[in-house]
């Protein structure tokens, strides 16, 4: 009975964790859409410079407060993730810039492939055949909800390229860190936030300019437009940390499997606010399809042999244990 009662607790911590993430995470994909494309702030690394000032701040409070213990993280682990952190950012900004919307999704769905790579080159991760058939699913469906026009460049394939290791790494990275030095995610964030914001901070202005061939100190900081800027600022820090949380309970392969729902939730909701435009058949084909390919996903990859590893080198902390459906900022997160 009370092995039941914790199984019990963990998936509701499970649930709670997912929905944090998707919350805040489709909250900011609608606040900065209206931050760029109604109020013209188009400085996407910038932005996120800001939002791990803001996170970094939450982390100072918190340590304050007492919620942050103490922890150590080397200061090469520490530059190997803000460096796979900020190509990242960097790569999805510069992918979405100079890619087709349609070649921009596929990029993103290709992380799913990568970091499965990642799982069973590093990790020694063996998949049974439901779970690759799930993924398989998913891919599908996400792709017919989202792929469009398809076009290609030399210059967009190598961003893009970049973006899917850089973003597929770091989110690898999360969940060995957490297990590796048995850190919390508030911990975690207290350690790589204020590098990456300052980082972005000093890099942002130049490669915005480089993008947009706007100055972000030229910009007209309106009453509205600030107020914006603040929000996003604000609903990120959920977003990173739901982000850590989420990859430290799970997996960076179940974190991208379950994080195409936001995609999904993303054109359901445009549809209830933009009404019927973008929604027909073929999308809720699609919708379905994956949607399906997740509840699979989710079933076969916390059956007994459905995610085993073959060795596990790295002793875990009783707090950082996870199952195997038991993943930032994705750059509609970030941006």
């Amino acid at each position: 009975m009370a092995h039941a009662s914790k199984a019990d607790k963990k998936a509701a911590l499970d649930i709670a964790s997912w929905m944090f993430n998707v919350v805040t995470s489709v909250g900011i994909i609608i606040v900065n859409k209206a931050l760029m494309a109604s109020y013209g702030f188009s400085f996407a690394t910038t932005l996120t410079g800001l939002h791990f000032a803001t996170t970094t701040l939450m982390t100072v409070i918190l340590r304050w407060l007492g919620y942050i213990q103490a922890s150590h993280l080397p200061l090469s682990e520490l530059l190997k993730f803000v460096i796979f952190a900020n190509f990242s950012i960097v790569g999805m900004n510069v992918s979405l810039m100079w890619n087709s919307v349609g070649f921009y999704q596929i990029a993103k769905l290709s992380m799913i492939p990568v970091s499965c790579v990642l799982e069973i080159v590093l990790d020694k991760i063996r998949y049974s055949r439901d779970t690759k058939l799930s993924i398989v699913v998913v891919l599908l469906g996400v792709a017919v909800c989202t792929v469009t026009d398809v076009s290609v460049n030399a210059k967009g394939f190598i961003a893009a390229f970049i973006a899917v290791w850089s973003t597929s790494m770091q989110q690898y990275y999360v969940h060995f860190l957490q297990r590796k030095y048995s850190l919390g995610s508030f911990n975690l964030l207290g350690h790589t936030a204020p590098v990456q914001a300052a980082t972005l901070l000093l890099l942002g202005p130049f490669l915005d300019f480089w993008l947009t061939n706007k100055r972000v100190d030229k910009y007209d900081y309106n009453v509205t437009a600030v107020f914006f800027i603040v929000l996003s600022c604000t609903i990120a820090v959920g977003t990173n940390l739901s982000q850590f949380i989420c990859i430290g309970r799970f997996t960076a392969v179940s974190f991208q499997v379950l994080g195409h729902m936001k995609t999904i939730l993303v054109l359901v909701l445009g549809f209830f606010f933009f009404g019927k435009e973008g929604l027909n058949l073929q999308v809720v084909l699609g919708m379905v399809l994956a949607v399906v390919g997740m509840i699979w996903y989710g079933n076969a990859s916390s059956k007994p042999g459905g995610k085993e590893r073959r060795s596990y080198p790295i002793p875990i902390d009783k707090s950082q244990k996870h199952s195997g459906f038991s993943e930032s900022s994705e750059v509609d997160e970030k941006v």
